[in-house]
């Protein structure tokens, strides 16, 4: 699950199978009682349709959670983190990051470094698009060090300029699923 009403979906649904949920967050549901299994594959088909998945493979889950954090770090959080990704991963997920990072590069077919910095241009492209802060408050905002940093780093992901990018008539911006 990546978006809010991902979260919405799977509440309406468990409740229309009749389940009580402790807590809906974006890639991980608790809920109160024993499903059945009966409950398990009306929840699955419900969900598919959707386009939402259960999954159940330790390993899958691990790498939704990494997204799922990255994804609220970027797109949801206004605080910056303290420590470095690795770091804050590492203590978020309770395992070490070469373990992470080498399962997420296994299974994504891309580092989670290059998978936080796509998050963070799309982030920037959205913030460019909306028009309410310069480019120096946007990468304040997405904690760059520098207007400077964050034009390289934009330019190097897109092809273009902030500014370049700002000015196109045609702003296209990837959903947060296909980033």
């Amino acid at each position: 699950m990546v978006c809010i009403r991902c979260k919405m979906v799977v509440k309406s649904e468990l409740e229309k199978l009749g389940l009580h949920y402790i807590s809906v967050d974006l890639g991980e549901t608790e809920i109160m009682e024993e499903i059945s299994p009966e409950q398990l594959t009306h929840l699955s088909i419900a969900l598919k349709k959707t386009g939402l998945e259960l999954m159940d493979d330790k390993r899958s889950i691990l790498v939704e959670k990494i997204k799922t954090i990255i994804i609220e770090l970027v797109h949801y959080a206004d605080e910056q983190i303290k420590i470095n990704l690795s770091d804050y991963l590492s203590e978020k997920l309770n395992h070490n990051y070469t373990y992470l990072a080498n399962l997420f590069s296994e299974v994504k077919g891309t580092t989670i470094e290059q998978f936080y910095l796509a998050h963070k241009i799309e982030k920037v492209k959205e913030l460019l698009v909306y028009d309410e802060l310069n480019l120096t408050e946007i990468a304040w905002k997405m904690h760059y060090s520098s207007v400077a940093h964050l034009s390289n780093q934009f330019k190097k992901m897109t092809g273009l300029t902030p500014t370049h990018f700002k000015n196109l008539k045609n702003k296209r911006r990837s959903t947060l699923g296909n980033v």
